[in-house]
């Protein structure tokens, strides 16, 4: 019997439709349904969304006059500029806001609509900087605070003119303010008067550490200037006329953060290229989402530039100037929409319902499996009297020292015999798949690693293994063997903090058996052996989540079923789903909702230091888990939490599902300096 489970809150953002369509998922459905002739179950797939919403979406789009039998032909070519302009510049998202209609001017509607974007543009824990601009501080003032956590927003040029209400300093103060975030400056202007005087500003330690920032950037969010009389580049002050006059920048058409571009989109080399203090376009293009604001007729041509020269990921333009981009391509918007009305159908779904395994039979997969290791590492690990499931340490084990004895069901490999050896712990007794080992097998462990200062059992709190474990305690006392047990309750998402001794023991066992193995190296006594391992197990906090099940030796057959755009959160190590099922998301996203629970839990402060397990349930390629790992140093850092040690790969696994764990433990001296002891095992050498 497992400890009860409980959801956790689905997150909001979770059913959002694609950024191209900003909060428009009525006329989104309606364009797949009409236009691209899915059906409802495959809209509610492509949106995120259930079958009767959908359904919904539809009569409200008929409701509302989006579609009278055939769709407002408007509305649908702003769907067809926004994919087309996607697929040909190759973007993450185009978004398209009607050029007229309502009492807002063009550029409130366009910061009104990107500020509703950044619900999932951004995410805590992401350095977001931001130009200048009319269209930037009208984004910036549509911002409401979006519930995010460690964002840093970083002015990305130096300052301009104060005559203007739209300079960097005022763009990104009211953006941070209206997020709630962190303010970096740039203490210097955009232009300066030379060369030199750059060198020196350059050179002056705080505008050096601030500039630092705008290599830590996730996300830019910038507007791009004409080079028409009116535009900011003019009214800001920013460019000398001397400077036109003189035709150093002839070629250029539009300015992007203070540097100016041509119709490619390079860089153009005049005399303000080495007298502007802000982002470059090098740096720009390297940051992850690239945010381009802009809409009018005079701003297609810088607009078509950037896109051309690779600076943006994502464009929110208007209806108008997204035809004047496509038109300037070449392409006519009603050719390609009558293109885009032959669609191929979906391929079906291909299901599974054996998994293909390498066992003989599966009554003898662990038996096996346990002979297999044994024969491929005999220097660290032996048989006790012959037994394949009760395994010890070869390391001698002085008389006076604390015997370290863990175990719990087979299926975590290389979980729990990886983890036997010099400086962890002294034996291991194994179970069947996700079973409880018996008691007479953790009894011969005891028996042979107790040399009279007794044992410490330490394994994951599941019924069975306390009703073992706590009879093989009473046979050990009857033969004058003291023993102390310690239940491993790392896994929060199995229950509320007010609960916690009813949590799960999942990944963190890896660091609880290292403490133990340490704190036994160094002869201390059982009472103390067991408050240094109590106290690592409280400050292990675990999340898993899965894609896909595993499935049993036994059956062949998937655990649990689970549609191919969903994914489980809070996930155990027993096979079992998660505490509540999501749509599947990115990557970072996934670390995100991760990293929220766990910093919320642990209360994780800046400056804290930390170890932290990325680790495989089993399927989950190094590839994947590496991704996962830089999510999650990033966010650590935009915390400013200090990584101790970094464990990434197979450590305690599910069988063969495919999903990840996440363990972060808050570090003190003492427990770092456990830590940091030398281990040798089939798992962990340090």
């Amino acid at each position: 019997m497992r400890p009860a489970r409980k959801r956790a809150a689905k997150d909001p953002r979770a059913t959002r439709p694609p950024l191209r369509f900003g909060d428009d998922p009525l006329l989104w459905a309606s364009w797949l349904y009409y236009e691209e002739g899915l059906t409802q179950n495959e809209i509610a797939e492509e949106l995120g969304a259930s079958r009767p919403t959908v359904n919904a979406y539809l009569a409200d789009a008929r409701a509302k006059g989006i579609v009278n039998i055939s769709i407002s032909g408007e509305k649908l070519r702003s769907v067809t500029i926004g994919r087309e302009i996607e697929e040909r510049f190759g973007l993450e998202g185009c978004v398209i806001v009607p050029g007229e209609g309502g009492p807002r001017s063009l550029i409130d509607r366009l910061g009104a609509v990107a500020a509703q974007s950044l619900r999932w543009l951004i995410h805590s824990g992401d350095t977001v900087a931001i130009t200048w601009g009319r269209t930037m501080l009208a984004l910036a003032n549509a911002v409401r605070e979006l519930d995010l956590l460690d964002i840093v927003v970083v002015q990305a040029t130096g300052g301009t003119t104060a005559a203007i209400d739209y300079t960097p300093e005022a763009c990104a103060t009211r953006l941070a303010e209206n997020l709630g975030a962190r303010f970096v400056p740039i203490s210097a202007p955009a232009i300066v008067s030379s060369p030199e005087a750059r060198q020196i500003l350059l050179a002056e330690p705080v505008i050096a550490e601030q500039l630092k920032n705008l290599e830590r950037l996730t996300c830019i969010l910038f507007g791009i200037s004409s080079m028409r009389p009116n535009s900011t580049i003019h009214t800001s002050g920013f460019f000398d006329r001397k400077l036109q006059q003189k035709g150093y920048y002839n070629s250029a058409v539009g300015s992007l953060a203070g540097r100016f571009i041509d119709a490619q989109g390079v860089p153009i080399a005049g005399p303000l290229a080495d007298r502007t203090i802000g982002i470059e376009l090098d740096r720009l293009r390297r940051i992850p989402k690239r945010v381009l604001v802009a809409g009018g007729f005079d701003k297609v041509p810088p607009i078509l530039a950037a896109l051309r020269g690779g600076y943006v990921t994502a464009l929110i333009t208007d209806a108008g100037t997204g035809e004047g981009i496509l038109r300037a391509e070449g392409l006519e918007v009603d050719k390609i929409s009558q293109r885009r009305r032959a669609t191929s159908p979906p391929e079906p779904a291909l299901t599974r319902s054996r998994i293909k395994k390498f066992i003989n039979q599966p009554r003898d997969v662990v038996r096996e499996a346990l002979e297999g290791a044994l024969a491929a590492f005999p220097a660290h690990i032996e048989s006790i009297d012959g037994s394949v499931r009760a395994i010890r340490s070869r390391v001698e084990k002085p008389q006076g020292k604390v015997g370290i004895v863990i175990g719990g069901g087979a299926g975590h490999e290389p979980g729990f015999f990886g983890f036997v050896g010099r400086g962890l712990a002294d034996a291991v007794v194994v179970g069947n798949v996700f079973a409880s080992p018996p008691p007479d097998r953790i009894l011969s462990c005891t028996r042979d690693v107790h040399r009279g200062a007794g044992v410490l059992y330490i394994y994951g709190n599941y019924t069975g293994d306390v009703m073992n474990f706590d009879i093989a305690a009473d046979l050990a006392a009857a033969e004058g063997i003291e023993t102390r047990a310690i239940l491993t309750t790392d896994d929060i998402a199995s229950s509320g903090p007010e609960d916690a001794a009813a949590r799960r023991g999942t990944a963190g066992n890896v660091f609880v058996f290292k403490i133990a193995g340490a704190a036994s190296a160094r002869m201390l006594p059982l009472d103390v052996c067991e408050r240094l391992v109590r106290k690592a197990n409280f400050a292990c906090h675990t999340i898993g989540v899965a894609l896909e099940p595993c499935s049993m030796p036994d059956t062949q057959r998937p655990s649990f079923s689970i549609g191919q755009n969903e994914m489980e959160f809070g996930v155990g190590v027993h096979g079992e789903p998660g505490v509540t099922r999501m749509p599947l998301q990115s990557a970072d996203r996934i670390v995100d909702q991760i990293c929220d629970r766990i910093f919320e839990e642990m209360r994780l402060e800046s400056g804290g230091r930390v170890a932290v397990l990325v680790n495989s349930l089993g399927a989950t390629p190094m590839m994947e888990l590496l991704v996962v790992n830089r999510r999650l140093m990033q966010r650590l850092s935009a915390r400013s939490v200090k990584v101790h040690t970094t464990l990434v790969g197979h450590y305690f696994t599910s069988l063969d599902m495919v999903g990840a764990s996440v363990t972060i433990m808050g570090l003190d001296e003492e427990l770092a300096g456990l830590l940091d002891a030398p281990c040798s095992s089939i798992a962990w050498i340090k």
